[in-house]
């Protein structure tokens, strides 16, 4: 088949780059001038595991091509995805689609024969309908369909999920659109992976619904871990006594420093602006909102309080991505506790394997380091924000022994509190007792409390 994929961010690069692995003819389209002369040079604008080898061995085969001409680029295509930005809108939690009715515009001017075009970015239901009655008005007698193909990729392991889904989940409001998503999508099906197809609303919910029902597990479990820590039970031991329930299972399950990202934050808001819209409020969704908010915000006051205050403290930060295996720092934790620390009088210090570039973007007058060591040089504390391995690989011994004062206070609970305690460590967790490097552990220095939701 003919592919036009309309972005080349994360859903449409991973898109382009697997659909023509497939065996698909496919063209991505972007306006962004740096990012096709980085593609063009065989370079990846984004970091995602696994997505370099493809794109070079595609482009190779000549099935994968870049443009910024998106008339060129639709004219004899059989699907189009629209894989461009919906961001929340200033000021507003709703979904901002200027982008899509904008593609979708251009793309009805160049349609010729039969095409289906398929939203591929996340959108508040009754978005497809509006689009096949916007594209109609724009070019009366075009022959095209409407669909809804959300995607379910997580940033690090976007292409495996691509290539090895749960599930796909298409939208069609005809039988014509269906076939044709059929086909596009018989590789997959082919191994048995399932396809389920529904009404183009269901498909549009179906992407809010998933992404939000996980957002309110890590909620829960946030608040679960200050209970623990009120009480002296272990997160650890419980969340671990709640997941060999079949009903319940292990994924989400890890207590932090709330969640960020593209995806969570995005869309839990959409989703609740969307039901307040539809005259349904959706207050545990609304209280999952406010929840997260309330627990970045007190990070930076635990850290002050580990630390005996911030004022010409030196405060080393091991992570500023969102989540391990990106470089996407959307939303990250980094983006309240930075600020809030320098603000106290703090000095930053700060190490992330790959997320560096974007961080000297987002925040002024930090230090940054070639690594984890050098960033604890002298720090009267090292914060853990980001889960990345190479944070687990530490010599705890050596991260003591480089620091004025041997402080960790680890939001992603990497370490068993006896191995830090030994090597020297006062180590404060999440949902755990602190240890301190003396023999008789102490209690958590400031539990996070659970207020709203």
């Amino acid at each position: 088949m003919k592919i036009a994929v309309v972005g080349a961010g994360y859903v449409g690069l991973v898109s382009a780059a697997c659909f023509a692995d497939f065996g698909h003819e496919v063209v991505c389209v972007d306006r962004d001038p740096r990012k096709l002369a980085l593609l063009e040079e065989g370079r990846i604008p984004i970091y995602e595991m696994g997505l370099e080898p493809i794109v070079a061995a595609n482009r190779k085969a000549g099935r994968l091509r870049f443009t910024s001409d998106l008339a060129g680029a639709v004219a004899s295509v059989d699907v189009v995805l629209l894989a461009v930005g919906t961001p929340i809108r200033p000021g507003e939690d709703g979904a901002d689609l200027s982008q899509l009715f904008a593609a979708a515009g251009e793309v009805a001017g160049a349609l010729r024969d039969f095409t289906v075009i398929v939203t591929k970015s996340t959108v508040p239901p009754g978005t497809a309908a509006r689009l096949r009655a916007f594209m109609a008005e724009a070019r009366p007698g075009a022959d095209f369909e409407v669909a809804s193909n959300p995607e379910f990729m997580r940033e690090g392991s976007a292409v495996e999920d691509f290539t090895q889904p749960d599930r796909v989940v298409v939208g069609v409001a005809s039988a014509r659109a269906e076939n044709v998503l059929r086909q596009l999508y018989r590789p997959l099906t082919a191994r048995n992976i399932p396809l389920l197809v529904t009404s183009c609303e269901a498909a549009e919910v179906i992407k809010y619904a998933a992404n939000t029902f996980l957002a309110t597990r890590i909620a829960f479990v946030n608040q679960l871990a200050d209970l623990c820590e009120q009480t002296g039970a272990d997160i650890t031991d419980v969340t671990r006594g709640m997941g060999l329930d079949k009903r319940i299972g292990t994924a989400f399950l890890a207590p932090g420093p709330g969640f960020g990202g593209s995806c969570f934050p995005k869309d839990t808001r959409a989703l609740a602006h969307a039901a307040r819209q539809a005259g349904q409020p959706f207050s545990i969704v609304e209280n999952v909102i406010a929840a997260n908010e309330m627990r970045k915000n007190r990070l930076a006051e635990r850290i002050a309080e580990a630390t005996g205050g911030l004022a010409g403290r030196r405060i080393a930060i091991l992570g500023i991505a969102f989540k391990a295996d990106t470089d996407d720092i959307r939303d990250s934790a980094a983006l309240t506790v930075i600020p809030a620390l320098q603000s106290g009088g703090a000095v930053i210090t700060a190490f992330d394997p790959v997320a560096m570039d974007n961080g000297r973007q987002a925040f002024q007058s930090v230090v940054w380091c070639d690594d984890a060591y050098r960033a604890a040089e002298g720090a009267d504390a090292a914060v853990i924000l980001t889960e990345w391995n190479v944070f687990r690989g530490l010599d705890l011994t050596r991260l003591a022994r480089a620091m004025r004062q041997p402080v960790v206070v680890d939001f992603r609970n990497l370490f068993p509190p006896e191995d830090a305690r030994a090597a020297g460590l006062t180590y404060h967790s999440v949902g755990r007792a602190s240890v301190t490097a003396a023999e008789r552990p102490v209690a958590a220095v400031l539990p996070f409390r659970s207020g709203q939701a």
